[in-house]
């Protein structure tokens, strides 16, 4: 009976987490919320400004559900890696958080993390991940996976919603170098 109990407890689980990346995230051509926050930059703090980054270029906002756990270290080192073929296509990039924001002064410069090439923005209680439909389905103060590229137009262009990080490096930057074309 208790195995039964906890494979039903699981599927349930399973399935609100799947549920929460298929049908959460914003749709394409519809405007993104604007925002500004708190980020760091290779251990440095400052504003980031979406409207301000939109001036210079399509911008990959990805959201994360917390600094220094298991998929969100890897999905910042792929972008990391990433970020001159980004630059190369006229793109900025920003990962948005509401999880240990306390430590992402030290997550924006590891070198196992994001190198200092891309900025990491808190989202306490996230305000921000809410307005984008990017909350984890059970702990709603956290953000989900979840991928945009927006124009500079402030249109979303592209959503790619995925708890498994290792895909959205490569859906972002395919759809930033479709804007290009």
């Amino acid at each position: 009976m208790k195995t039964l109990l906890k494979m039903i407890a699981i599927t349930l689980v399973s399935a609100g987490t799947l549920t929460s990346t298929a049908f959460a995230a914003l749709k394409v051509d519809t405007p993104a919320p604007d925002f500004t926050a708190s980020a760091y930059l290779a251990g440095e703090p400052f504003t980031f400004k979406l409207a301000d980054a939109l001036k210079q270029g399509p911008v990959v906002v990805y959201f994360f559900p917390a600094a220094h756990t298991s998929g969100c270290n890897l999905e910042a080192h792929l972008f990391s890696e990433a970020i001159s073929q980004f630059k190369a296509a006229g793109a900025s990039v920003v990962g948005i958080t509401a999880g240990n924001v306390d430590q992402l002064a030290d997550f924006s410069k590891e070198t196992e993390h994001c190198s200092g090439k891309f900025p990491v923005a808190a989202d306490p209680g996230a305000a921000i991940a809410k307005q984008y439909d990017a909350v984890l389905a059970l702990k709603r103060d956290w953000s989900d996976r979840t991928s945009y590229v927006i124009a500079p137009s402030g249109l979303i262009v592209h959503v790619y919603s995925n708890m498994n990080p290792k895909a959205h490096v490569q859906e972002m930057l395919d759809a930033v170098q479709a804007l290009k074309q």
